[in-house]
């Protein structure tokens, strides 16, 4: 891989100011990003294949959506996370810049203020990807002979409290067997147990009422109970192979044998709450930043490990356009979302939208690939217990344990997100 460029000081102004810090204060210069169990390398943009071919403009315009909650971050919050506080820096910088930069303009802004750093887990060379989406289905506001199985809210002085736990002591069988009958959190109804519980794994939903209303409907907190990826049961039992695991194929078979599905289901505990947003219908759903998500421009990672804004380039070739995994997809997206089942550096789920058609896309992602944090030029990255920098060998053949367990999980790991700002 091509060794990066020295640090340099970024450049003054370019047409219309993208860019405008002149130099970058000792301090600023001196902050190191520590990733743990994380291989890194440094890289410079010529080495990122496809660079030049994304849409920057359209990748700026999801930037300044995260700019817009980094921007409200305190001094306490950029002093204990060094990367937060880098992205503040580099997102005060837009203040000054047009608010529709043409594609030459915005990409000039990315290379000015960021250096690409590829990342990849401890003895592995590639990320992994897998995909989300909204889900939508028709309901209705009363239980009928149709509509019998509760989408549940979480009690009001739970959401005021920003409590992101509730009824720890129930798991999905119980609150499924009606333990929460009575307590009037029934938020709407639907006809199929499957549904609801594809809205959860994925944390919001539309839902048609027979009314002719749309409600769109957002995670708000879980029981809190250990999240069980139900795919991997699946291909234990020979039902599915792993190659061919998909959310799709997880759907169909809980269809087609209701009584064995619902105990599938149960076995995984974790157990989630919606509430109501005022969202139109043209809008997008709220990822973990707080912002509205961008589809083919969002990503959920793990926030124990990834900060929220944080640019990432994707390089890799998943199934969009077929079910076989040969589309290009080299784009550059944002850390936006969370996702409990989201573990680990180099872990993301790709937001592609909502509907029908998009989520049969989501489910079928679960490729490797490149993953690149663009890191502010102020800080120096290391690995926590990783390999030397610069020393990720270029992709290999990978082992058949790590590629069946990632495997085994990715079909069933869409993200559970945690409280919502």
């Amino acid at each position: 891989m091509a060794a990066s460029r020295p640090h340099l000081a970024i450049r003054f102004g370019f047409l219309i100011g993208l860019g405008f810090c002149a130099s970058l204060p000792a301090a600023a210069r001196e902050a190191v990003l520590k990733l743990p169990h994380a291989q890194v390398e440094t890289l410079n943009f010529a080495a990122l294949a496809g660079w030049s071919d994304d849409d920057h403009a359209a990748a700026y315009s999801a930037f300044l959506k995260s700019c817009s909650a980094i921007l409200q971050g305190g001094k306490a919050v950029r002093a204990a996370r060094p990367l937060f506080g880098a992205l503040f820096k580099v997102c005060e910088r837009t203040a000054t810049a047009a608010n529709s930069p043409s594609d030459k303009q915005a990409r000039a802004f990315f290379e000015d203020n960021f250096k690409p750093v590829r990342i990849a887990p401890q003895g592995q060379t590639e990320g992994f990807f897998t995909g989300y989406y909204e889900t939508e289905f028709v309901g209705s506001r009363v239980p009928t002979d149709e509509f019998k199985i509760p989408i549940y809210a979480a009690p009001a002085d739970t959401v005021r409290k920003r409590q992101s736990r509730v009824f720890a002591h129930f798991d999905r069988t119980a609150i499924e067997n009606g333990a929460l009958k009575g307590r009037k959190l029934e938020i709407c109804y639907v006809k199929n147990p499957v549904d609801a519980f594809f809205a959860q794994i994925q944390g919001s939903t539309r839902v048609k009422l027979d009314d002719g209303k749309l409600l769109r409907l957002n995670y708000v907190a879980s029981n809190g109970q250990r999240y069980t990826p139900v795919g991997k049961f699946l291909i234990d039992r020979g039902i599915i192979a792993k190659e061919d695991m998909s959310m799709d194929r997880i759907r169909d078979w809980m269809d087609a044998n209701p009584d064995e599905g619902r105990e599938l289901r149960r076995k995984n505990r974790s157990f989630v709450f919606f509430r109501e947003t005022a969202l139109a219908p043209h809008d997008e759903c709220i990822g973990a930043q707080g912002i509205p998500l961008t589809p083919g421009r969002s990503l959920a990672v793990d926030k124990r490990i990834h900060v929220y804004g944080t640019p990432i380039w994707i390089d890799a070739e998943l199934p969009i356009l077929s079910e076989k995994p040969d589309t290009k997809f080299r784009r550059l997206l944002f850390a936006q979302d969370t996702g409990s089942a989201i573990v680990g550096p180099a872990r993301a789920d790709i937001y592609f939208g909502a509907g029908e058609e998009i989520g049969h896309i989501a489910g079928r992602i679960k490729q490797f690939g490149q993953f690149v944090m663009l890191v502010p030029r102020s800080l120096a990255v290391n690995g926590s217990g990783a390999a030397p920098a610069n020393n990720i060998p270029l992709p290999l053949p990978r082992p058949k344990a790590i590629l069946a367990d990632a495997l085994s999980t990715a079909s069933a790991t869409a993200p559970l997100p945690k409280q919502r700002p």
